[in-house]
């Protein structure tokens, strides 16, 4: 069964992001700079999810080509799984759309790898395998 695990969020200023969502009541969780995707993320979770902030770290980012083609919202919806690399066979063999063949360093030590948007109906999907996933789940 798979669940949800966050929503991506593209910022231009994290820490006003940070402040705005804080607002609502929600608390800073975990922040870090993922290096191999040059941004800085943030996670705020909330029940039955969390918020992830994504800024761009500089301008080779991939986050920061979609600011400046789409502007500030929902980059991506990620879905927690157990066995990254079974899912993704399994979607190779039903012939979807992969963006990362293989699964990648992701934050919070997690393995990653997105499913295209013309795969999805235009959404961009994350799929996040977490090495201990009670820990996240405070």
């Amino acid at each position: 069964m798979l669940k949800l695990d966050h929503i991506g969020v593209a910022v231009t200023d994290l820490a006003q992001a940070i402040e705005a969502y804080q607002s609502l009541g929600l608390s800073l969780a975990h922040r870090e700079v993922v290096e191999r995707d040059a941004v800085e993320v943030a996670f705020l979770p909330f029940e039955g999810g969390r918020f992830e902030l994504l800024a761009p770290h500089d301008e080779t980012s991939p986050v920061a080509r979609f600011l400046a083609k789409r502007g500030p919202g929902i980059h991506h919806v990620a879905l927690a799984v157990d066995h990254l690399q079974a899912v993704l066979a399994q979607l190779k063999a039903l012939g979807l759309t992969l963006i990362d063949q293989e699964p990648r360093p992701g934050a919070e030590g997690s393995q990653v790898a997105f499913i295209h948007p013309s795969a999805m109906g235009g959404v961009l999907v994350e799929l996040v395998e977490h090495p201990n996933k009670e820990a996240l789940r405070d």
